[in-house]
């Protein structure tokens, strides 16, 4: 068996392990990264972030194409199966993996492809698909395995007509309907791509309204267009049982509901991948969804063990474990780091959404004195222009100091857009304030122009 030696070992090549690695090896440490999956990019790359938001953009310009004045002019709506559609979105994951690929060989970290499993505190075994076996020994690690979709032991998976959000990238046909159980993020961006493809969509929610930890008129304006493309929202609702057969599968509530479609795709939750490394070897327990705890420094149990990325749960967001693998590997190296708390909100839904701070449910309960600034995108000559005027821009601002509290945004671009605002939120003291957008000249026309708009509205109700 083969012994290697290194400074670090990082477990897990997406964001989270691919940050820390290159940062460890910037810093002169030798660096060892190991992939189980015969590409790198992890689950952001290959079933979640990446394929996702790649297919989601195909089919917004299906959408766009199917409604727009001037094609009709010459010629019909067009249809895509979802096959086709799914295809032309693997280009950009090919992409990632060539251009992620070559990060590893140019900061000299070696890349190893095999299951890492803890030997001891300090030693793993890898071991390739050929059954190859490889002792690293390391002072330092970081886990940066990710997560899975959550799959309850009572529905068949192994089912052509039955899907998580990982093997539904994969699906051959384009179902007439379809029933998506859960509502949160995931189910809602599937809900949003497979509803603009023509797809009769069910969307099973357990809840009361769709993504409650939202601003409640973006959760509204959420709820209306999916309504609006053909969703069946179902709130309050739980399954009882998933009976497929050839043709479709019948989902059964525990209301008495019972309904029928070509297929079902389960979106309820994640586990961490921790059951394969060997935890009990080293005496560190994960919690019932597989996830780690780590402390404010991403250390474990063991302080020499670091964890980040959607294996430690919350917020589960590719940006948020790219920033937590970078600040895990500068801790350990003794470097100066942060705990990552400040998230933006990105769902790409269509239209996505973003948000940055409390909303106005929070900050009333917190009793802060806020008033509110509103730009819709159907008024800004941008969105006119683009045709794309669904929308909002929503800044949450203290009425005595006018400090920004938060920014909400529904539309084209949101993600893009709230990054404005969020920059002058983290400016210190007399910097964030609501009267740098009426200060400042935007360019004309654009979508950021929406901030002059919602300061000027905001203002108008101050006195």
């Amino acid at each position: 068996m083969a012994v290697h030696n290194y400074d670090v070992v990082v477990i897990g090549t997406g964001p989270a392990g691919e940050s820390a690695a290159i940062n460890a090896a910037k810093n002169d440490q030798r660096v060892a990264i190991i992939e189980k999956q015969p590409q790198v990019g992890g689950n952001c790359t290959h079933w979640g972030t990446i394929p996702s938001k790649a297919l989601r953009h195909q089919v917004k310009q299906i959408m766009a194409f199917n409604t727009n004045r001037m094609f009709r002019d010459i010629g019909e709506p067009r249809m895509f199966s979802y096959p086709r559609v799914m295809e032309r979105s693997r280009d950009t994951i090919d992409k990632q993996v060539e251009m992620r690929t070559t990060f590893y060989a140019r900061n000299r970290i070696d890349l190893i492809h095999g299951t890492a499993r803890f030997k001891d505190e300090h030693t793993l075994l890898v071991r390739d698909r050929q059954e190859g076996v490889e002792e690293l020994v390391a002072k330092k690690f970081v886990i940066a395995t990710g997560s899975r979709p959550y799959r309850p032991g009572d529905i068949d998976f192994s089912h052509p007509r039955i899907y998580c959000s990982d093997t539904i990238l994969a699906m051959a046909h384009t179902p007439r309907t379809l029933v998506i159980f859960g509502a949160g993020v995931i189910g809602c961006e599937y809900a949003s791509i497979f509803s603009g493809l023509g797809i009769k969509v069910d969307l099973i929610n357990s809840r009361d309204s769709l993504l409650s930890f939202l601003d409640d008129e973006i959760s509204d304006a959420l709820s209306y267009h999916l309504r609006k493309h053909g969703v069946l929202i179902r709130h309050n609702e739980e399954y009882d049982r998933v009976e497929p057969d050839e043709s479709g599968v019948v989902v059964y509530l525990k209301s008495g509901k019972k309904i029928r479609a070509d297929a079902f795709l389960w979106a309820n939750g994640r586990t961490g991948n921790t059951d394969s490394l060997g935890l009990e070897n080293i005496a560190l327990q994960p919690n019932g969804r597989g996830q780690l705890s780590v402390d404010d420094h991403y250390r474990t149990e063991l302080p020499h063990i670091h964890a980040a990325g959607d294996v430690i749960g919350w917020p589960s967001l590719a940006s948020a474990a790219y920033d937590q693998g970078l600040n895990s590997s500068n801790e350990l190296l003794d470097k100066e780091y942060r705990f990552v708390t400040d998230i933006p909100t990105g769902i790409y839904t269509i239209p996505e959404i973003s948000s940055f701070g409390p909303n106005e449910r929070e900050l009333t309960e917190a009793k802060v004195p806020y008033e509110v600034g509103k730009a819709f995108f159907k008024d800004t000559a941008r969105a006119q222009i683009t045709g794309d005027t669904v929308g909002m821009l929503k800044i949450l601002f203290h009425q005595d100091t006018l400090e920004i509290l938060g920014i909400h945004c529904f539309g084209d671009q949101a993600s893009e857009i709230l990054h404005i605002g969020q920059a002058i939120m983290q400016q210190e003291g007399e910097a964030n304030t609501l009267r740098y957008f009426v200060n400042t000249t935007f360019n004309y026309p654009t979508m950021a122009e929406a901030y002059r708009v919602a300061a000027q509205n905001g203002l108008n109700r101050v006195f």
